[in-house]
């Protein structure tokens, strides 16, 4: 193991040609846990929240949220079983994914909304890849027969990732999002879910 270790760092400050991007993704696959969210979990997902409403267009909320409001969304997902994971490293939360209700008409109850959103020192390491998978996996385990990710279109890392994981772009609304001082496109993505 040590052997190995020495051969990370070796090839993390000698290579500069796009192999250490790969490397840091081969690394944080091997050391990052990924499993059900937990009620203690949730101090890490919503600083993680947070930051995105603050900062990125992932979220079109305006206002970062309360403890009480993330807890209040864990337990109705516990309820509902919507499941929840997060990406723990060392400890710490660098990432989370969720289904959500997509509607609250009956007819649109075997259709749920994905979240993956990931610390923003952790972006473009493969923790969404990490926590995409799982969510399809949930909501096949839930008898749900088709997902929808909701997604600024100017987020072509999102897209990227979706795509791999078999979701299709279903439509391209535009100027629906208003953040920032500026009108956002958004995308709509569905995967269906195959038993």
């Amino acid at each position: 193991m040590v052997a190995w270790t020495a051969f990370l760092r070796l090839m993390k400050t000698a290579d500069r040609t796009g192999l250490t991007s790969g490397l840091a993704r081969l690394e944080c696959m091997l050391n990052m846990q990924v499993r059900p969210a937990v009620l203690a979990d949730m101090p890490g997902v919503l600083e993680i929240y947070n930051d995105a409403v603050l900062h990125t267009t992932a979220t079109y909320d305006y206002e970062s949220r309360t403890l009480e409001h993330r807890t209040q969304w864990f337990e109705e997902r516990q309820r509902d079983r919507y499941p929840i994971f997060v990406a723990v490293e060392e400890g710490r939360i660098v990432g989370w994914s969720a289904l959500n209700p997509f509607h609250a008409r009956m007819g649109y109850r075997f259709t749920c909304e994905n979240s993956v959103y990931v610390a923003a020192d952790w972006r473009g390491r493969g923790v969404g890849k990490q926590l995409l998978g799982p969510l399809v996996e949930g909501a096949k385990a839930r008898g749900l027969h088709a997902i929808i990710a909701v997604i600024d279109a100017d987020n072509a890392a999102s897209i990227r990732l979706h795509a791999a994981f078999g979701f299709e772009q279903v439509g391209h609304f535009k100027q629906t999002g208003f953040k920032f001082g500026r009108w956002l496109d958004v995308v709509y993505m569905e995967r269906l879910i195959t038993a």
